[in-house]
């Protein structure tokens, strides 16, 4: 006997038995019921989810001469049975994929005016008519608007924003839904019964997770696994099969990064890898995990999770040990490196580098190995060294003062104790070297650092202040010569960076000393801008010595706003005012490469 796949051989041949799309098959049944039916259809939605095998049976059921009370089709008259053996003259299947020019739409117009020979209705089914060239879809504009009484079309697509509105707005939209993972599940249970398989319901939840909502995909991957497995489904012989990763690992990787355990998740990694597994799949893998861990912390979402029964119970008991700060967290970070997966070099590095920040989000804010925000740790960490070093180095230098008092200060005598205390401290003005005390390399470090920054803040305060004082003169040149130096400077800064390019396309020049006007192009860099003026103005005001500067902001007048040249025109302009470089380019035989 002929072998026939799943997908052909349970395709659904009632409403009752389309899976997953109740609404719309009721919709069509009380339409075909009532007697109220449009003259064209447009069934759009994902792949694999039961467009065509709709459009068929619903073209059976307008054409069945004794239809059922339900609104279904008998089976038994003479239309069912042409339908059922092939043979039916009144419904025409066209692939639009392979036959989407004017010819071939205008011989299926040709068509549409001969009446039916049994049934009531002609019905046309254009599959994937999205592939129609514009052409096409014009020829088919006006018949499709107005056309025979007898004739019915049904246009099926997965790409609905590719049909031109002039078709949409002529037909009555059904928008069929993905398959959930129960829906696929149950069906895929009723069909190893029929064909006598044993299985494992978390081997079902693979297949129906892998079919990505689509029923055809579902029994396609079932028919592989039930070879594989040769009728006992299993499991473990489901993930071999399907190179699927298996969810115990995604369990181990949470609790291990609840654990802090970086090495063992290392471990697990480098095994995965090993086996072939993409890093991309396993971060996706993953972070769906996170997703669904999530939501098992509500008993109300917990519906939201697309899995077995036993998978959600094992959710919600990985959820009790993880707290919602982690999981948002682990989230965001696993999202970060789906989207630089593409452009890393090294991506085992980046997954590895993901998983670690992971791991890393449960420890305590003062763990000395966290290594999370090394920068704000070691800043912490020199306030606590400086603070405990504080009272020490007063205690010791009150007894350096009593000591003082008693004892003799002798030349001799100061570079001894110098030597045996240890003293390091640099000889500077603002930090002057007291006898008797004792530092160590840290705490000197960390109070010259201190001093410093109070000493820039001071220059800075007191050039401010001096800027303030001023009110020297200044031209164009200057006032350009430092907008363009401060838009350097502001380059250096990632946050200011792309600002500061675009800065530097700006006009300024003076209106009346002291005041000065910025022009901008845009609204968009206009209020850019805005948001950091104040700055800008201290920063002018220091540059060009004069406290009284005033920067005001102002977009372009449109004869303001210069043409950007191409390669072309700007060498033709060069050519025009600079005679002697026209001379040198045609000598040389110079042109700008397209």
């Amino acid at each position: 006997m002929e072998y026939i796949v799943s997908a052909r051989k349970y395709r659904p041949m009632t409403f009752d038995s389309v899976v997953g799309q109740s609404a719309l098959t009721t919709t069509l049944k009380n339409a075909v019921k009532s007697g109220k039916l449009a003259h064209a259809y447009l069934f759009c939605g994902p792949r694999g989810v039961g467009k065509t095998t709709c459009a068929r049976i619903f073209a059976k059921v307008i054409n069945c001469l004794n239809p059922t009370p339900t609104g279904d089709a008998c089976g038994e008259c003479e239309s069912c049975k042409a339908f059922d053996e092939g043979r039916s003259l009144n419904i025409f299947e066209l692939d639009a994929a392979s036959n989407n020019g004017v010819e071939q739409i205008k011989q299926l117009m040709e068509q549409t005016r001969i009446p039916p020979q049994t049934g009531k209705y002609k019905v046309f089914i254009i599959d994937e008519v999205h592939m129609l060239s514009t052409q096409a879809f014009n020829a088919f504009l006006k018949t499709l608007e107005e056309p025979p009484q007898h004739v019915i079309f049904i246009l099926a697509t997965t790409e609905k924003h590719k049909i031109l509105p002039t078709i949409i707005s002529r037909c009555q939209i059904y928008d069929f839904e993905r398959m959930t993972v129960q829906n696929i599940i149950n069906h895929l249970k009723s069909v190893a019964e029929k064909e006598g398989y044993t299985y494992e319901d978390e081997a079902l939840n693979v297949i129906a997770e892998k079919a990505d909502g689509g029923m055809r995909d579902a029994l396609s991957i079932f028919d592989q696994a039930a070879s594989f497995c040769q009728g006992n489904i299993t499991y473990e012989k489901v993930l071999e099969d399907l190179n699927v990763l298996d969810a115990d690992n995604y369990f181990k990787i949470i609790d291990l990064s609840l654990e802090n355990k970086v090495s063992d998740i290392m471990v697990v990694v480098n095994d995965l890898l090993a086996k072939g597994f993409d890093g991309i799949q396993m971060v996706n893998g993953l972070a769906s995990h996170v997703r669904n861990v999530l939501m098992a912390i509500d008993p109300q979402t917990t519906q939201l999770i697309e899995a077995s029964d036993s998978a959600r119970q094992r959710y919600a008991e990985q959820a009790k040990r993880c707290k919602p700060k982690f999981l948002y967290q682990a989230l965001k970070i696993l999202n970060q490196c789906d989207l630089g997966y593409r452009q890393s070099s090294n991506k085992r590095l980046l997954v590895e580098l993901t998983l670690i920040q992971v791991a890393q989000i449960t420890q305590e804010d003062d763990g000395a190995s966290s290594g999370r925000m090394p920068c704000k740790r070691l800043k912490s960490l020199f306030k606590k060294l400086l603070n405990e070093a504080q009272p020490k180095m007063a205690a010791q230098v009150a007894k350096a003062d009593t000591t003082r008092s008693t004892t003799p200060d002798l030349p001799a005598n100061d570079n001894a104790t110098s030597s045996q205390t240890g003293d390091t401290t640099p000889d500077t003005p603002n930090n002057t070297p007291k006898k008797g005390i004792k530092l160590s390399g840290i705490g000197v470090s960390l109070h010259n650092m201190m001093l410093k920054k109070e000493d820039n803040k001071k220059k800075e305060d007191l050039s401010l202040g001096e800027a303030a004082n001023e009110s020297s003169s200044f031209a164009d040149d200057d006032l350009r010569r430092e907008w363009l130096s401060m838009c350097n400077r502001m380059m250096g800064n990632r946050q200011y960076n792309a600002l500061a390019k675009r800065m530097m396309n700006a006009s300024i020049k003076t209106t009346e000393m002291p005041h000065a006007e910025v022009i901008v192009e845009n609204t968009l860099l206009l209020n850019d801008i805005q948001k950091i003026l104040p700055r800008i103005k201290v920063t002018m005001a220091q540059r060009l010595h004069n406290g009284n500067l005033d920067l005001t902001l102002r977009l372009a007048e449109p004869h303001e706003i210069a043409k950007r040249l191409t390669p072309q025109e700007f060498l033709q302009k060069l050519t025009e005012t600079y005679p002697s470089f026209a001379s040198f380019k045609d000598e040389m035989k110079l042109e700008i490469e397209r």
